[in-house]
């Protein structure tokens, strides 16, 4: 069944021409204007893949993402002619798989798109699904349920994913490399900035003291470990 990809953005030759090129790659495309198609569509068709336009005349895209991510989870590129890195490292923040920064070529944003969808269909794997427990730091695969010191703490998708690798592979030490394949996926080889971000962002959430870390150990020049024994 081919993919059904939801494109909004304001700029109508925009909307026309990603229509037309990604029908002709086989996607089943909706295109909206504004934000609130945006979601009204989306609710309705359920899309594999969104394309989001950050600049939308009634809706921050911003928060149109967040309404997307709550609802219907659904994957995001955003298409962003500002270029501010504040803007790109928000949705980054919300769950957004990518951005492309226009103008953009439109084999690139294919071939994003593509990895975004591959990534996607093959999540990484850990093994086993029961509920691992290291010291005060509590994660359900099933439920996608992550405790720390008693209390529930939300995680973006990929956070989750990186505790989830690390926990299941707690004293042994992963690298920069493995993780970005297995989080991200091999287009992202060598983006060791987005895996510092989100390492970062990870750590803030499950660390009592950033200063003096007790779960996630980095071994420097190599990569990140779960520690094995940490005092509840």
């Amino acid at each position: 069944m081919a993919n059904k990809i939801l494109v909004v953005d304001d700029d109508e030759l925009v909307r026309r021409s990603l229509k037309y090129r990604l029908e002709h790659e086989g996607y089943v495309v909706t295109t909206a204007d504004c934000g609130e198609d945006a979601l009204s569509f989306a609710r309705r068709d359920r899309p594999d893949l969104v394309l989001l336009d950050i600049g939308l005349p009634d809706r921050d895209g911003l928060d149109v993402a967040r309404t997307l991510k709550r609802e219907i989870n659904a994957p995001i590129i955003f298409l962003t002619a500002r270029g501010e890195e504040n803007d790109i490292v928000v949705g980054l923040e919300l769950g957004a798989e990518d951005y492309v920064t226009k103008p953009f070529g439109t084999r690139e944003l294919s071939a994003r798109i593509r990895a975004v969808l591959r990534r996607i269909e093959r999540a990484p794997e850990v093994a086993g699904e029961e509920t691992m427990q290291i010291g005060q730091v509590t994660l359900n695969p099933k439920s996608r349920e992550v405790n720390v010191r008693g209390k529930r703490v939300h995680l973006r998708p990929k956070e989750f994913e990186l505790l989830r690798l690390l926990m299941a592979n707690a004293g042994t030490v992963l690298t920069t490399d493995y993780l970005l394949d297995a989080v991200w996926g091999e287009e992202f080889a060598g983006a060791v900035q987005v895996l510092y971000v989100y390492m970062g962002w990870l750590r803030e959430r499950i660390e009592q003291d950033p200063r003096h870390l007790r779960y996630i150990q980095t071994v420097r020049g190599v990569g990140y470990m779960f520690a094995t024994e940490v005092e509840k």
